[in-house]
């Protein structure tokens, strides 16, 4: 069974947790609790081909961060649009994940979580869609309190794009073709 490895890696508070948990689990925690490093694993349909998909949760710190960013084939990069401040610092966590793959471009996710406070926003949905534009990547605004773009679908279109992206991006870069473009994804 193939393996695919996700990362999902953001400030401190983004809600990185409750997104995995909601996604996987299917339930919200409403106290925060600071994550080590958690990893999941859900079996989907890719391709007509049973996968497994291990999302690796992360802590908001430094450490070992680049060990982290090696091993993802795919990243969901996440801020709480309550602040600005954990938007800013996904610039640097991009750089890094470029520098550790030592690419130009990387598939990747930009996910704005905490939808649900909108009377707290101070990132605005079009500041995530135009960083999403300037990175050619997938942008989504979610919440894992109400389950807003949180459901197996989002998530896994999300997946979805990184794979077809890693693909193509690993055949432009190589000149040969490595797996199979992801056609269908299904959760099971």
């Amino acid at each position: 069974m193939r393996e695919y490895k996700l990362v999902v890696l953001g400030s401190g508070g983004v809600g990185k947790s409750a997104l995995t948990v909601q996604f996987v689990q299917g339930i919200f925690a409403e106290k925060y609790d600071p994550t080590i490093e958690d990893s999941y694993r859900k079996q989907v349909e890719i391709d007509s081909q049973q996968c497994m998909l291990e999302i690796l949760d992360t802590a908001g710190t430094a450490t070992m961060r680049d060990l982290y960013m090696k091993n993802g084939q795919g990243f969901l990069l996440v801020y709480s649009i309550t602040s600005q401040a954990t938007f800013t610092d996904l610039n640097d966590l991009r750089k890094q994940i470029l520098r550790v793959k030592d690419v130009d471009e990387f598939p990747l996710v930009l996910v704005g979580n905490k939808c649900d406070l909108e009377d707290e926003r101070s990132v605005g949905t079009e500041q995530g869609r135009n960083l999403a534009n300037e990175w050619k990547c997938h942008f989504a605004e979610t919440s894992a309190k109400t389950k807003s773009n949180v459901n197996e679908v989002s998530i896994l279109r999300c997946f979805v794009h990184i794979q077809s992206n890693l693909v193509s991006l690993y055949t432009h870069m190589h000149s040969t073709q490595i797996g199979n473009s992801v056609l269908m994804l299904r959760a099971l």
